[in-house]
């Protein structure tokens, strides 16, 4: 049985808080060069309107833990999907450190830039194809990185990236950066 559908009040409810949160962040963030040490290795470092720093670790209570890596700017081939002049791409470290395996396919990922959503990037000329291995489960003690990309506009802009366990997840991080 599929997981209840998140009624669109509610996530739209989360989109606008999580953008009037990221306006208070520091400008400089996001500018580690991506792939640059380990994201899992880096202390968590949350902003002071609650949100983190990409490269920032978070636990949730069922023991998943995730970095976000800053954002790598690139230009999508042209079998890219949807068309975009330039994307952002983002590491994703996923950690179980609970008692369970977890399903890599339940975690949700959305992002908005410049307070309106985002669309996310396919493009598998570029290894960008979406989350691999999806229907496999990440045993207790175990780690997998996913990569994700999404469209952005032509110039730099504020970026705010939501992550949480499964569609169903109350919890929700935020990363909030320039991209």
């Amino acid at each position: 049985m599929a997981p209840p559908r998140t009624p669109k009040l509610l996530l739209t409810a989360c989109l606008l808080f999580s953008v009037a949160a990221c306006g208070g962040v520091n400008a400089r963030e996001g500018s580690a060069a991506m792939g640059v040490g380990n994201p899992a290795a880096q202390p968590a470092a949350a902003q002071a309107s609650g949100d983190l720093q990409f490269g920032a670790n978070h636990r949730f209570a069922s023991g998943i833990t995730v970095s976000l890596s800053a954002p790598q700017s690139f230009q999508p081939s042209p079998a890219a999907y949807p068309r975009s002049a330039r994307a952002a791409a983002f590491y994703i470290q996923v950690t179980n450190n609970g008692t369970d395996p977890y399903r890599v396919s339940a975690l949700s990922v959305t992002a908005t830039v410049a307070g309106k959503p985002a669309k996310q990037v396919v493009d598998a000329t570029q290894g960008l194809g979406g989350v691999s291995d999806a229907g496999k489960d990440l045993l207790p003690g175990r780690s997998t990185q996913v990569t994700l990309a999404f469209a952005v506009p032509s110039e730099s802009a504020r970026m705010a990236v939501q992550v949480r366990p499964s569609t169903g997840e109350p919890a929700v991080v935020t990363y909030c950066g320039d991209a």
